[in-house]
């Protein structure tokens, strides 16, 4: 049987990128890989009531509960270690992980940004803010890319990139739409299979 790398992804709303990674697992496209976990640091997200009818168990972890951000990481790679999580994916999850986090998962956390970086990212920049400024800027090309996290807002190494043409008229609640349909959904899946291929290789490999 076929060795699957445990993946959990990390959310905060409405959970659109989840819910691609599910269809996509669904469809076969991620072989090497399969969601067993869900976390979101809001409580209202309907992320989790997406993971719910995947049927993947879904947990909420928050900075409130926890008493702040360190204990709050804490939790979180407690929940991470317990399942034996291999790959972790931000999936519009809207917290700033530290270097103790994100060194604990080297290569091993993947986010997708909506815009070109190194164009429109870093501290701040995310949702709708993304595509105000790039419109703002008059840029004729936008889109999405899936790249390594760590402790630097969109700081980590490219994994992907997807350019969507900006049309006319675009409103950021347009652009938004159109960078999830043709670049979002398609690239986090497949960094996603690419990224367990790996993991699944080096497990075969280990002595």
């Amino acid at each position: 049987m076929l060795t699957k790398a445990r993946i959990a992804v990390l959310v905060s709303g409405g959970g659109t990128n989840l819910q691609a990674l599910l269809d996509a697992q669904t469809a076969g496209a991620i072989p090497h890989g399969e969601i067993v976990l869900v976390i979101s640091n809001n409580p209202e997200a309907f992320a989790l009531e997406r993971a719910k009818r995947a049927g993947v168990e879904a947990l909420t972890v928050t900075k409130k509960d926890c008493g702040g951000t360190e204990a709050f990481e804490t939790a979180l790679l407690a929940a991470l270690e317990e399942r034996k999580i291999d790959l972790i994916i931000l999936a519009g999850f809207m917290s700033i992980l530290s270097a103790r986090f994100t060194d604990r998962y080297p290569r091993r956390i993947l986010n997708v940004h909506p815009a070109l970086i190194p164009s429109f990212c870093g501290k701040g920049m995310y949702g709708l803010r993304v595509h105000r400024a790039a419109l703002d800027y008059g840029v004729k090309v936008t889109g999405a890319t899936v790249h390594f996290v760590n402790e630097i807002p969109d700081g980590g190494r490219i994994i992907a990139q997807k350019a969507v043409e900006v049309l006319p008229g675009d409103t950021p609640e347009t652009l938004q739409r159109r960078v999830m349909e043709q670049a979002e959904w398609i690239l986090l899946p497949r960094a996603a299979e690419q990224v367990c291929e790996e993991i699944v290789k080096e497990k075969e490999n280990e002595p």
